[in-house]
């Protein structure tokens, strides 16, 4: 076997909506192995559909990507072999894998972006090699999924970050960069938020929102895929269960480090009480959307709080919309980076001082403690708000990304 050519991951450069942003091929990587995309409408470029059994064993040596995968193509018979993941089709070729026998076992090139209409991947000796693009198949933009890998990246970083470069900033220098940011945060939750809308349609938008957000953030690929197999109708008719959701992902819920209240069986359970008790939930959103204030993003959160009532609204919403089902920081993410958005796309009007003023949510641990050094949250004076937090978060991930 000739020695294989020694080349770094491949990251390709993508323009965002506010800017360009970085999206490596180990991200494509996790997102195969955690199937966060539509498996049931995978079907190779020649046509035939694909059924993953099982996407294979991550291989984070030499060779291919996934070792030992179980698939089924078209209507033939489940196979065994390997699967090997590139951004572009012409990465194959690139890299010179057909003169490797490391991949003579390769069964399928799965690809980020489309391939052009004739092209062929080919092995030793020429042998065909299906393709599967994984672009028209993703839950969420190529944006999104970065930002949740930097997100996944700054969780495990020290905060010291934020003190150095921020700390010396005036006051009034300090709210001005992080409401920019929760300003740019928020335009693009409501970009995403309108994707979803021209594709699922309002009450399919919510029921998938709803239980993206119920899965956090490490359940959120088996979550949607439980949302698109059982539409919201099935839910309300009972003929979606718990249970049943349970154990058709049952291999692929991540449980290591989660709380017994972010269980799946939890959530999930949750869930099926809410709608159960609220089968028309999403038009509930749309009728209070109309009954929300509007509020300034730069005006004080403790006296607007005060004046809009926030805390009743909050107990308000949990019960009309959630039968009470979901509460505390779960039920502000929903609102937050849920609902609001969704509303804003939808229905337009002027939300972003509510969401900005609105309660903070769960929050990765160096936004936490970031914005407690900088003192941008002192209790009762200064109460923590989701826009500080969604600006600390941005800039964050500006620094990341830079």
């Amino acid at each position: 076997m000739r020695d294989a050519p020694q080349t770094p991951l491949a990251v390709a450069e993508i323009q965002g909506l506010y800017g360009p942003f970085s999206f490596p091929e180990r991200l494509l990587q996790k997102i195969w192995l955690r199937g966060d995309f539509d498996r049931g409408a995978a079907r190779t470029v020649d046509g035939r559909a694909v059924t993953i059994v099982h996407p294979g064993k991550w291989n984070l040596l030499g060779g291919p990507d996934f070792r030992g995968a179980r698939l089924r193509l078209g209507e033939g018979a489940e196979c065994s072999g390997d699967v090997e993941l590139h951004l572009r089709s012409a990465d194959w070729n690139a890299h010179r894998h057909a003169d490797d026998s490391a991949y003579d076992g390769v069964v399928l090139h799965v690809v980020l972006f489309p391939p052009e209409r004739d092209h062929v991947t080919r092995g030793a000796g020429g042998r065909v090699i299906p393709v599967l693009a994984l672009l028209p198949l993703l839950h969420r933009a190529l944006e999104e999924f970065a930002g949740e890998e930097a997100m996944e990246t700054l969780s495990r970083r020290p905060g010291s970050r934020v003190l150095d470069e921020l700390g010396p900033l005036a006051p009034r220098e300090l709210d001005a960069l992080l409401r920019r940011h929760a300003e740019m945060r928020w335009r693009q939750k409501i970009h995403f938020a309108r994707m979803r809308l021209e594709r699922l349609g309002w009450d399919e938008a919510c029921h998938q929102t709803a239980l993206e957000i119920l899965g956090y953030r490490f359940n959120r690929a088996p979550m949607l895929r439980v949302a698109a197999r059982w539409p919201l109708p099935q839910w309300a008719a009972g003929r979606a269960t718990a249970e049943a959701a349970l154990a058709t992902e049952a291999a692929d819920w991540s449980l290591q480090g989660t709380r017994p209240a972010n269980h799946p069986r939890v959530r999930l359970a949750q869930y099926a009480a809410w709608v159960q008790a609220r089968p028309g939930w999403p038009a509930r959103v749309r009728e209070y959307a109309r009954r929300l204030p509007e509020v300034e993003p730069a005006a004080p959160t403790r006296d607007l709080r005060r004046t809009h009532r926030f805390t009743a609204l909050r107990r308000e919403l949990a019960h009309e919309i959630c039968a009470d089902a979901v509460n505390g920081a779960r039920l502000d993410n929903l609102i937050c980076d849920g609902l609001l958005p969704l509303i804003a796309a939808r229905e337009g009007g002027r939300l972003e001082g509510l969401w900005h003023h609105w309660f903070p949510g769960d929050l990765p641990p160096a936004v936490v403690g970031g914005l407690r050094r900088l003192s941008c949250f002192d209790g009762r004076a200064r109460p923590s708000c989701h826009g500080a937090a969604q600006g600390l978060l941005g800039w964050l991930l500006e620094r990341e990304e830079k």
